[in-house]
């Protein structure tokens, strides 16, 4: 098992691959799906370039993620925890923990600010 650079081809390597963990999942894929359908290369570039641009500083995306997310109808708390769960799976897979745990950190972030948005407290910590 190797441990990744931090680097943009790692960053493409884990939402390549934690994606591809969320089409496989029961729980995860009928939202997804309901807010990407069928056409994912556009979501994994913008995906890239939003972890890139959060974890290298790359400044290469723009955009309102929770604007977008408050539009997804049937989002429930187990889904937040389900998602951080391959979200962490995926990256401590991937690099060594320090920078595994620095991805972790920051998707909790975004689960937190995503939940209360949803649900108007933080449900799953």
């Amino acid at each position: 098992m190797s441990h990744q650079e931090l680097n943009r081809a790692s960053v493409t390597m884990l939402v390549h691959q934690f994606y591809d963990a969320v089409r496989e999942d029961d729980s995860l894929h009928p939202i997804f799906n309901q807010a990407i359908g069928g056409n994912w290369a556009p979501h994994l570039e913008r995906m890239v370039d939003f972890w890139s641009t959060v974890m290298l500083g790359t400044r290469e995306f723009q955009g309102n993620v929770y604007g977008k997310h408050m539009l997804i109808n049937g989002v429930e708390p187990d889904h937040f925890s389900r998602w951080l769960q391959l979200f962490k799976e995926t990256a401590y897979r991937l690099f060594d923990k320090e920078i595994a745990d620095e991805f972790s950190l920051v998707a909790h972030r975004i689960a937190s600010s995503l939940q209360f948005g949803f649900f108007g407290k933080v449900v799953v910590s």
